[in-house]
């Protein structure tokens, strides 16, 4: 045996020694980029109650059906788990709430049982939050704690429709809304100039008709003391802007405001593909303009310079279709100059095709065609019928499919503790929107192991955007092993990542090749299971009991 050989091995033998852990997982990187970002997406009422006080708001004690109605979940519990660090173990670097405005006060049955909007998605008043979601104090210590901790805040934008009519909370006038027809989906019109449901108000997004406040907001601000606060703060927003007093103006103004107040960093917006998207372009600017705002107003608390974003909910959306939108009659693209991104419906239907062919598809789109933009991609949601895996049977391989896909990923609440989607007794997308499983995190093993490979996963993309935003290079068939590397400006970011190892193959070492991504003799650091190794002569690692990923990273 050479000097040399001999040394590489007593190299390689010491470098196999497992590292310390104390600092891995709160290494971060202050470079950020929303095309490879990680964002937990829940609906507020459903996460973590934090205020008791709340859970009930304009005596809405009606029975309902099976989870139709509040269930207590608010801003201080996002924030009580912003403080433990729960978000931090996950990798999380933005938190997506459900709309948190003052919903209708009334309920409504249209034939799945007696339902409250606990949701968000029904605005009686977009200027003030919703008793049962929390104050305008908690909301503030909510976006400060975030921010604290490098933690981006998304808010869900709807401008499409209020909440529907009832009894006690009425409809807006005529040149607000539209009372019908029912969108029939098969042209732009049918599309747009429609309700997206019957029991939708659907607002006039196309007009620029001039138009007096809703005698309902009028009356309510009145009673509520802020009558003319409200009146002069519209002055200043149309003669700043110079736009016209049309209804779709006074929602993004209403809107606008979080951002201005609290420095939300962006918005998801609803029913995208519904309103003009001229529209979302008009609200990019007008966030835009709030956002700096805000900025030069709390220069100690900006981020970095990082610009306002939108992702934009074009339902069906498929990321295959790039940045335009067939609506049979016409075609529109919803990304110039208005969304970042739109949420990808295709990743969660991939559930027979091989991972390289749906990795290497993915950044050749990114990376090609869809340069400078991104798109969201999800397994589960709120409102999807079809999530990957309903039955939570494999929650594991769902983590790694998401997490290691190109693109930013959004985290369903309870994917990472496999959350029931099959609720005895629910009508429609209610069965997807149950509270919380934290007792199961507390007390199951097998839930506590589960949410342990998407925090490892997780923590791992944090720490590289190669994952979500770089270069995709396949290396090996089996095990399936990739790289990923990314170059933007100074940023320069590799890994290498292997998925093939199942429950039988983690009592034996793994042989990983790592191609040219690491030079023979670089030291790297295997992230799922801590141990370091050395690439060898003919660039592969030596990974001992391996976990169910490989996940490799430079030192």
């Amino acid at each position: 045996m050479t000097y040399y050989k001999y040394l590489w091995l007593l190299i390689f033998a010491a470098a196999c020694q497992q590292k310390p852990t104390t600092d891995i997982a709160t290494d971060q990187t202050s470079y950020f980029n929303w095309e490879g970002a990680t964002v937990y997406f829940m609906l507020t009422d459903r996460f973590n109650n934090g205020n008791s006080d709340n859970d009930v708001s304009f005596d809405r004690t009606q029975e309902t059906g099976v989870l139709r109605g509040f269930e207590g979940g608010d801003i201080a519990g996002v924030t009580q788990k912003i403080n433990e660090g729960y978000f931090d173990d996950l990798g999380v670097h933005a938190i997506w709430l459900t709309p948190l405005v003052e919903q209708i006060h009334e309920g409504t049955d249209e034939g799945t049982g007696f339902t409250y909007g606990y949701h968000g998605y029904w605005a009686k008043d977009w200027t003030a939050l919703d008793p049962n979601f929390g104050t305008e104090q908690e909301l503030e210590a909510m976006v400060t704690a975030a921010h604290a901790r490098g933690i981006r805040i998304l808010f869900d934008a709807v401008i499409n429709h209020h909440g529907p009519e009832t009894p006690l909370d009425g409809i807006w006038p005529e040149d607000w809304v539209r009372r019908g027809p029912t969108c029939t989906f098969d042209s732009y019109a049918g599309t747009t100039a429609c309700n997206l449901v019957e029991n939708l108000p659907d607002v006039l997004t196309e007009s620029n008709q001039s138009v007096d406040l809703p005698p309902q907001l009028v009356e309510k601000w009145k009673a509520e003391g802020r009558y003319a606060q409200e009146l002069e703060e519209l002055d200043a927003f149309f003669a700043r802007t110079g736009h016209p007093r049309a209804p779709r103006f006074y929602i993004m103004k209403w809107l606008s405001d979080f951002v201005t107040d609290y420095g939300i960093d962006g918005f998801r917006v609803d029913t995208a593909k519904h309103t003009e998207a001229s529209v979302w372009q008009e609200f990019k600017a007008v966030c835009a303009g709030a956002f700096e705002q805000w900025k030069a107003a709390h220069p100690e608390s900006r981020l970095d310079e990082t610009p306002f974003y939108m992702v934009g909910e074009v339902y069906s959306y498929d990321l295959h279709h790039l940045k335009e939108h067939d609506f049979g009659d016409k075609k529109e693209t919803f990304f110039d100059n208005s969304f970042d991104a739109l949420i990808n419906f295709h990743l969660k239907t991939t559930a027979e095709q091989p991972l390289d062919s749906v990795y290497q598809d993915y950044a050749t789109l990114l990376n090609g065609p869809m340069e400078g933009y991104s798109t969201l991609n999800f397994m589960t949601s709120h409102d999807d019928g079809s999530p990957y895996d309903a039955p939570r049977t494999n929650p594991y391989e769902t983590a790694t499919r998401l997490l290691m896909a190109p693109g930013a990923a959004q985290i369903y609440y309870g994917d990472e503790s496999a959350r029931s989607l099959m609720i005895d007794g629910t009508q429609g997308d209610a069965t997807l929107r149950s509270f919380m499983n934290w007792d199961d995190l507390a007390n199951d093993p097998e839930t506590k192991l589960i949410q342990a490979h998407w925090q490892k996963l997780g923590q791992f993309r944090a720490r590289h955007f190669a994952i979500g935003a770089g270069l995709h290079k396949a290396w090996a068939e089996i095990p399936y092993t990739f790289s990923r590397d990314l170059t933007d400006g100074t940023y320069q970011d590799a890994v290498v990542v292997s998925i093939a190892t199942n429950d039988a193959d983690q009592d034996q070492d793994l042989e990983v090749f790592v191609g040219t991504t690491f030079s023979p003799g670089t030291v790297l650091f295997e992230f799922y299971t801590r141990q370091e190794v050395v690439v060898s002569p003919t660039s592969t690692v030596m990974i001992s009991k391996p976990g169910r990923v490989v996940l490799l990273e430079g030192l």
